[in-house]
């Protein structure tokens, strides 16, 4: 017996050495194809240190991409977006715009299929409640259908009357249409089942964005979400932002134990460029369900708004694309900058291209400040970001820390002075990779005047970090930010 359980130790170790050697060659194979080289890398030395569970964590979440079906979809309504909205620009007097405009509405154009569309209005709403109160009484007045698409949406006390309209809405006649993200929605356990259940009692159609049901035949990399926040009513008025319609704690215990707060930017908007963002939304319906709505569009000569001057143009990204269509978005404007660039962004982790291009803009001259928050709600995020502040403040950007409690969430970049950019994207990898955004580049100096007093009023309530208070930082901290920065580059 004992030399045969010797045998048996021997050979089930020659095969777990055959089976070491295999995922290791294999990976040097597999792994690097079509991706970038640092992230690359980061799954090659996972799978080298840790072959099976770097194995495994690599078949779960190495694929960035949505399956095939998905983004066969989305190239098939694409195509048809460009077929059908030719020459409806209606733009303002495009020999006003910057030099380097036309070619980066025309990259948009290639990427997310949407045009640039002028004669707009568009209003900033950045108080938490004042924002829900306008999407519920834009709502109120609904005749035809509501169309709602959110990150998170969730039943609470502070929602309950957004979610009264819905209902109202229903029992009136009108079309209700529902999209969530499942696991974003999901993880609010205490809200999602009767979120869920006050959809069906009101008669709304719903359905979640990016299920991951394996035993329903619904599965997908689990970590691609759906991170869009849209409304859409009768086609008329549509808001969208980084404003998720949940609690402004986000019912997080460590938001009640540090009594954080969220500080949000939505934009509502009236005019033509209401369309696209409805087209987005049924988009994501058709992907989702398959099928496809038919909405009797406003007639452009009796869209409201329309006789308003900005420019604007949609730009949806995530994983349904070819192309990271958000992050060339980004580095376009950063790269046509002659004044100044302002970001907001609640979790700041650049790729090189990204970060090569901030430092370069400040070389040529360029003014750069970011805002960002003082503390975290995400602590793997929170680390990966600090680690670029001190190559960032030698660089020359000004880095503002916005004051606790709050975690200023807005996601918006403004350059010069009559181009700006507001939606659900951040500028870290995951927005740029796994979710599915939607930006929205407006041109117009009454605008980026407007989000300048947004800026203003985070200035006030921000402290500058310098670089002398950040080598000051203790080892420790330094530590987790170096090791959390590894880990972002698993993509």
């Amino acid at each position: 017996m004992t030399g045969d359980s010797g045998d048996f130790l021997v050979v089930l170790g020659m095969v777990w050495l055959l089976a070491d050697l295999v995922i290791r060659v294999g990976a040097v194979f597999v792994v690097p194809r079509n991706r970038r080289p640092t992230a690359g890398w980061a799954w090659l030395l996972a799978i080298f240190f840790f072959p099976l569970p770097g194995l495994i964590a690599f078949l779960l979440i190495g694929d960035p991409k949505l399956g095939k079906a998905r983004r066969r979809k989305q190239a098939e309504v694409d195509r048809l977006i460009r077929e059908s909205t030719h020459g409806v620009e209606r733009v303002s007097d495009p020999t006003a715009w910057p030099t380097w405009f036309a070619q980066l509405v025309r990259q948009n154009r290639n990427l997310g299929a949407m045009p640039l569309i002028g004669q707009n209005a568009a209003s900033l709403v950045g108080d938490y409640q004042g924002s829900l109160d306008q999407m519920t009484a834009a709502i109120a007045k609904a005749e035809r259908y509501v169309h709602v698409e959110f990150y998170i949406l969730a039943l609470d006390e502070v929602t309950k009357p957004f979610f009264d309209a819905l209902a109202d809405a229903c029992a009136r006649g009108v079309q209700v249409r529902v999209l969530l993200d499942h696991i974003a929605s999901w993880r609010v356990h205490s809200t999602y089942r009767k979120t869920i259940k006050r959809l069906d009692e009101m008669g709304a159609e719903w359905h979640l964005m990016l299920p991951v049901q394996p035993f329903r035949g619904r599965y997908q990399r689990p970590d691609l979400r759906n991170h869009r926040k849209i409304l859409v009513v009768d086609g008329l008025v549509g808001f969208m932002g980084s404003q998720n319609v949940i609690r402004r704690d986000y019912h997080k215990k460590v938001s009640k134990k540090k009594g954080l707060k969220w500080k949000e930017l939505m934009v509502r908007l009236r005019g033509p460029i209401v369309s696209g963002l409805d087209a987005i939304f049924l988009t994501d319906w058709y992907v989702e369900t398959d099928h496809v709505v038919d909405v009797d569009l406003v007639p452009v000569d009796e869209v409201p708004g329309r006789d308003e001057n900005l420019d604007c143009q949609l730009v949806p990204s995530g994983p349904g694309y070819s192309n990271e269509n958000n992050l060339k978005l980004f580095l376009a404007l950063i790269y046509s900058a002659r004044e100044q660039i302002i970001i907001t962004s609640p979790y700041f982790v650049p790729d090189e291209a990204m970060l090569y291009a901030i430092s370069t803009a400040v070389q040529r001259g360029v003014r750069v400040e970011l805002f960002v928050s003082e503390v975290g709600d995400q602590a793997l995020v929170y680390h990966a970001q600090r680690s670029y502040y001190e190559a960032l403040l030698r660089a020359g950007v000004k880095i503002w820390m916005y004051r606790a409690p709050y975690i200023l969430h807005a996601k918006h970049l403004t350059i010069d002075d009559d181009v700006a950019v507001i939606g659900s994207s951040n500028l870290d990898i995951r927005s740029f990779l796994l979710n599915m955004e939607v930006s929205l580049l407006v041109r117009g100096a009454d605008f980026v005047a407007d989000m300048r007093a947004v800026e203003d009023g985070y200035r006030h309530d921000s402290r500058e970090l310098e670089l002398d208070e950040w080598l000051r930082q203790p080892v420790r901290s330094q530590l987790l930010d170096n090791l959390a920065r590894l880990t972002s580059a698993l993509q």
